[in-house]
């Protein structure tokens, strides 16, 4: 899976013509409207992926992909607003614990304060560890059914994230992102890492796209 991931952005005849096109909008993502473009050819590439389509997505259909990236964009503000909702939680919880800090009762406050502060910090940790590894499979999923309803039909997510092939993709992805991207993201010194770090999101969305795909034994193929 990982050779496979790591060949994709260079397969097919316009390979450097997508690079150099996803390299360029990777730049001008400050203007907003690029990163929508950029978004969705993520999206491209899941979908492709995960309908077993082995060809690397061209940048055309300029259209198709805004309307792509800014559902892509939706939910992602999904995600932050959960991950809102989760630290105020916490922050309740931490409240709650200032508060018995300033019981005069037989409870040691600062005791009491501490275990909720760390049951705070703990909850948070688990809800960003678990977001982290389920919402790659929505968008998957989502650009599998070219559905945002699809992202949230939590019977087909899971189906696919909670398996041994996507847990190997999601570990393949930290691995990608922490080498690749590492050794991308000083190039870009040299300008060539810009290039560098759109190909090793492409790698990362073929590992989440092939990894839920294979979960889910969309095309019968053995992974």
């Amino acid at each position: 899976m990982l050779s496979d991931a790591l060949r994709y952005p260079l397969d097919g005849e316009s390979w450097v013509r997508t690079i150099l096109i996803g390299g360029l909008l990777t730049v001008l993502s400050v203007l907003v409207l690029p990163w929508f473009f950029l978004q969705g050819y993520y999206v491209r590439v899941l979908r492709g992926v995960t309908n077993g389509d082995p060809d690397l997505p061209q940048f055309d259909d300029w259209v198709e992909l805004l309307i792509d990236g800014v559902k892509l964009f939706v939910l992602n503000v999904f995600v932050v607003i959960v991950l809102l909702a989760v630290q105020i939680a916490v922050a309740v919880l931490l409240g709650a614990g200032s508060l018995l800090a300033g019981d005069p009762s037989g409870v040691d406050p600062g005791a009491a304060s501490g275990r909720l502060g760390l049951l705070g910090i703990v909850v948070f940790a688990v809800a960003v560890l678990l977001l982290s590894y389920v919402v790659p499979a929505m968008f998957a999923n989502f650009a599998r059914e070219d559905s945002l309803v699809a992202a949230f039909d939590l019977s087909t997510v899971l189906s696919g994230a909670l398996t041994r092939e996507y847990l190997i993709a999601w570990v393949l992805v930290i691995a990608v992102s922490l080498v690749l991207g590492t050794i991308a993201s000083v190039l870009t010194l040299l300008l060539v890492g810009i290039f560098g770090l759109f190909y090793v999101q492409i790698a990362t969305y073929y590992l989440f796209g092939r990894g839920f795909a294979a979960g889910l034994d969309a095309d019968g193929a053995e992974y």
